[in-house]
């Protein structure tokens, strides 16, 4: 017969705690950081975008189509536009790049976190499993003391 598994209690005793990943990771940030992530954040959504295209194309509409009177831009202004929106973009992408890879260490720490919590898992299905094995030679021991064949029994039960 084999020695009985461990008790729950002392599962319990051994067991780490779950970590909470994502309060480690913001206690962890700076505010460089939390500014590229903001800006990652803002950036990075189909408002801006359309922010940015509406200006455009009001700024452009007026300057090209109004009384030459009511435009507030020269003509080469379309170039400055130009040279501030690639400035703009020039600035834009290193700062979302770093909030990229910022999110993607989080992620990666969330993904650590996972495998832990799945090893747990395992873990505690193991105890589980060790303790219905245990239960089951105890009742195999309990039977055969008893006179009852254990075929026997299993031939009269049909599985469905």
């Amino acid at each position: 017969m084999k020695f009985p598994p461990m008790s729950l209690s002392e599962f319990k005793r051994r067991r780490k705690p779950i970590r909470d990943v994502n309060k480690e990771i913001k206690s962890q940030m700076t505010r460089v950081d939390r500014f590229a992530l903001w800006i990652t954040d803002r950036v990075g959504t189909m408002s801006f975008f359309l922010i940015i295209f509406v200006w455009t194309v009001l700024w452009l509409g007026w300057n090209l189509l109004a009384p030459p009177a009511l435009q507030f831009d020269p003509p080469m202004g379309f170039v400055f536009w130009l040279f501030i929106s690639n400035l703009i973009q020039i600035l834009l992408m290193p700062l979302i790049m770093v909030g990229q890879n910022i999110q993607g260490k989080h992620a990666d720490a969330r993904a650590e976190n996972d495998l832990d919590v799945n090893i747990k898992a395992e873990q505690e299905i193991e105890v589980v499993l060790h303790h219905l094995e245990y239960q089951n030679t105890l009742l195999i021991a309990m039977m055969e003391k008893m006179g009852v064949k254990v075929e026997d029994v299993l031939s009269s039960v049909k599985p469905e």
